[in-house]
């Protein structure tokens, strides 16, 4: 089993940056590839970002695409999700999600075997 807790969410302005955390227990982490998914009001939870177990690849979506940055850090047990210049359609709760060994098909939710219980975004114009 694998328990992931996301922090760092809030209200900015439009422009703005927040960088929001995950962190992950019950498993070695340096097996786990670690996404970021967000779900608007009334919307369908979407694929943000991903980082592959090693750390050596990472796949964005394309809204977000030279905006956000994911990144890992093994010692800590933790992924992060810089976001830069946000906008009013970045506003949602975002979720880490946790998949053992998998570098293929990050962007599909289906790929993630664990869930963090989200955090929420508000970007305000």
């Amino acid at each position: 089993q694998v328990q992931l807790v996301e922090s760092g969410g809030g209200l900015v302005q439009v422009g703005g940056s927040l960088n929001v955390s995950c962190q992950a227990s019950g498993q070695s982490f340096k097996t786990l590839t670690m996404g970021w998914f967000r779900q608007a009001d009334g919307q369908e939870r979407e694929f943000v970002a991903a980082i592959t177990w090693s750390g050596a690849s990472t796949l964005y979506a394309n809204s977000v695409k030279g905006r956000f940055t994911i990144s890992r850090d093994d010692t800590k047990n933790t992924v992060y999700l810089q976001m830069n210049n946000l906008k009013p359609g970045d506003t949602a709760v975002y979720y880490c999600g946790a998949a053992p060994w998998k570098s293929m098909a990050m962007g599909l939710s289906t790929t993630y075997s664990y869930w963090g219980q989200g955090t929420q975004v508000t970007v305000s114009s």
